[in-house]
């Protein structure tokens, strides 16, 4: 059994591996030999912050694997100035609970046991990356990114894998956070990045737009979005109706698997998903900021499997305004990259080796 840290994934992943693992699982997904399931949470309402645990999983019958993220999080959520954000920890701010659990589907044996922070930065923004593939043009050269934290690291450096990228404006709220990020990603990139000091300065004459916060309401206005510009986000909050509007295609990672028809009452079900079991009071789930379905105002729609398996076309002109919702299908991530950390990661004698008499027992349940 083998426990992996963040540090030993940073030392074996790179962001042209977790881009070809990705494609390679969607390949398979649309073959109908991996699968996912939605992300499931559960409340437990506590004063004053509220205990939530998350999950997602997935597998891969080419991998031979199944895996599992588990998170346990203390949730706040905060007001500053005009952005409503989500916060979180575990113990203490600062620190964090989240692990992946990888089994072989050949003989149920556990195999690893790895930490996730980040495998979650480097998976998202590898699916951002093959967004951008797809759907942007491919003469894109200058790069918008409205956030300065780790996904908006991550996004960078995979948008720059597949586009030739030459110049970045980020904007944050923070003027610090900005200029580090500028200093930072400069020298990684090896590329101009500029810190500017409105989001709309960021994203004007912008070929890619991505959005890399926490903010819980919208961060682009529709009038700041030009034509043949590709959009990208981290939360659906990020944009708001007014964009769906005027974009001309709107880009799934793939559907939803779950929908109740008569949910039970403390079960809060949205964007076609079960999105939370909470044991608390109707009262006490108002506290928790909603998950509205976005860009159903938009009919042209499709997952990246679609466009894989040549169904619908994605971009046709470079005029068009395309949009990736880059959520769903994160257990399918986990399963491919936890998978590829464990191998590299074996391959070079990292990580630390636990009994597997700990993992096993000779008693059924």
């Amino acid at each position: 059994m083998h426990f992996l840290t963040n540090e030993h994934i940073i030392d074996v992943l790179d962001m042209k591996s977790c881009l070809e693992a990705l494609e390679d699982v969607y390949h398979e997904m649309e073959e109908q030999r991996a699968a996912f399931r939605p992300r499931m949470d559960f409340y437990v309402p506590q004063n004053p912050h509220y205990y939530r645990w998350g999950t997602v999983e997935g597998a891969s019958r080419r991998l031979g694997v199944f895996a599992i993220r588990m998170k346990s999080d203390m949730m706040v959520w905060n007001q500053e100035g005009t952005y409503q954000t989500e916060d979180k920890y575990c113990i203490q701010p600062g620190t964090y609970c989240g692990l992946i659990f990888l089994y072989s589907v050949k003989n149920g044996e556990p195999l690893a046991l790895m930490n996730d922070g980040y495998l979650q930065h480097m998976r998202v923004g590898a699916c951002a990356g093959l967004g951008v593939k797809y759907l942007s043009r491919q003469n894109s050269r200058s790069l918008a990114m409205i956030g300065s934290g780790n996904m908006a690291r991550t996004y960078a450096m995979a948008i720059c894998e597949v586009r030739p990228i030459q110049h970045i404006r980020v904007f944050s709220p923070t003027k610090v956070n900005r200029e580090k990020y500028a200093r930072e990603m400069t020298e990684k990139l090896q590329i101009s990045v500029e810190p500017v000091d409105a989001p709309e300065t960021a994203i004007r004459g912008a070929d890619i737009v991505a959005m890399t916060t926490d903010s819980l309401v919208p961060v682009i206005k529709a009038e700041w979005v030009e034509p043949g510009m590709h959009v990208t986000n981290v939360r659906k909050e990020e944009a708001g109706p007014d964009v769906y509007k005027i974009v001309d295609m709107v880009a799934r990672l793939g559907t939803s698997a779950f929908v109740l028809k008569d949910p039970p009452p403390n079960v809060i079900q949205g964007n076609g998903e079960i999105f939370a079991t909470f044991a608390g009071t109707a009262e006490e789930r108002r506290k928790v900021p909603p998950a509205p379905e976005r860009g159903s105002e938009n009919p042209n729609k499709g997952t990246f499997s679609d466009i894989i398996a040549g169904r619908w076309a994605g971009r046709t002109n470079d005029r068009q305004i395309t949009f990736v919702n880059n959520q769903g299908t994160g257990g399918l991530h986990f399963a491919a990259l936890s998978y590829k950390a464990h191998e590299l990661a074996k391959a070079k004698g990292l990580g630390h080796q636990l009994p597997l008499e700990w993992f096993v027992q000779n008693i059924r349940d």
